[in-house]
């Protein structure tokens, strides 16, 4: 009889265990109005967010990225080097502040970039075993404008860009300039100097020159949820030659992954013809002068780039 009461309980709760579990379907239709609610917060605080980005004041931020590998091989036969070692560090940094005010705005942005590199033939004793520099970009600029309208103001640039690891200044760039800003959008900057001075800094007798031209910059900074992204382009149009012309053009994503830790990426494009001549007349040299020399005229304008892709700490 005891065995019969045991047995029937188990069949009852077997029983209620199969009526309790729910089908996909069902707990997908409980998961949707769940989701909705979700993106109905999430659309509320972005408009908090947005009417925070528009209170006036100093606002401060910072992220950047760090990739790094490294690698050594043992009696690798297979490859030309068995006994090497490697290593590839980079870093990235972005960071702003800037004022808001009924009246005026004062925008300041710093991107920099550092990149190291190493090769080591244990087998060659005479190769070069430390850490080289493999990229190096430091710009900085500053932005104020007074306010004809909400979106509409009288403006001011000042841009710096050179290298700091490996021969500062030398080039360095420094525009100054005066003409409109216009920010159609809270998160997007467009700036239209038609007087801006070019100032090129380099030592002894080189092929850089400055001059007068145009200054145009396109600034569109953003944050969906974990997503952060940034894309600047500075352009600089010389009203002298185009061959003194150039442009940069970089783009930082970074999507968090918990706390302030993300995996981040940023690829950065550049133009500047000035730059690829001196090259050019370097590797003439270096070959003993053999053929035709590098000119302006001759010069086949390469586009330079670089990415980076890593681990990001936002600030």
């Amino acid at each position: 009889m005891k065995r019969l009461v045991v047995f029937a309980l188990a069949l009852l709760s077997f029983g209620y265990a199969q009526a309790q579990e729910k089908t996909e379907e069902e707990l997908r239709e409980e998961m949707a109005p769940k989701k909705a609610e979700i993106a109905k917060l999430q659309k509320e605080v972005s408009a908090l967010q947005s009417q925070i980005d528009n209170l006036p004041g100093w606002k401060f931020g910072a992220f950047g990225t760090v990739g790094a590998n490294f690698s050594r091989f043992n009696s690798w036969y297979s490859q030309g080097t068995p006994n090497v070692s490697s290593a590839n560090i980079a870093a990235t940094m972005n960071a702003f502040a800037n004022k808001k005010e009924a009246k005026y705005f004062w925008r300041n942005a710093l991107n920099l970039n550092l990149g190291w590199v190493k090769y080591d033939d244990r087998d060659d004793p005479t190769d070069d075993d430390s850490f080289r520099n493999a990229t190096d970009v430091f710009n900085v600029t500053s932005l104020y404008g007074y306010k004809l309208s909400e979106k509409l103001a009288v403006s001011t640039l000042g841009e710096y860009r050179t290298t700091i690891l490996d021969n500062f200044n030398d080039p360095g760039y420094l525009d100054l300039g005066v003409g409109m800003t216009w920010t159609p959008i809270t998160n997007l900057v467009v700036v239209v100097h038609p007087l801006n001075y070019n100032f090129v800094f380099s030592s002894g007798e080189t092929v850089y020159e400055s001059s007068l031209g145009a200054k145009i910059v396109a600034d569109y900074t953003r944050q969906i949820g974990k997503i952060a992204f940034k894309s600047n382009l500075s352009a600089f149009q010389s009203y002298k030659s185009s061959d003194y012309s150039n442009f940069t053009w970089i783009n930082s994503f970074n999507y968090k992954l918990f706390n302030q830790i993300g995996v981040g990426f940023e690829v950065g494009l550049r133009g500047n013809k000035q730059e690829n001549l001196e090259n050019a007349i370097d590797e003439y040299e270096a070959d003993g002068m053999v053929g035709t020399e590098p000119t302006f005229d001759n010069l086949e304008n390469q586009l330079q780039s670089y990415y980076l892709l890593g681990l990001t700490y936002s600030f």
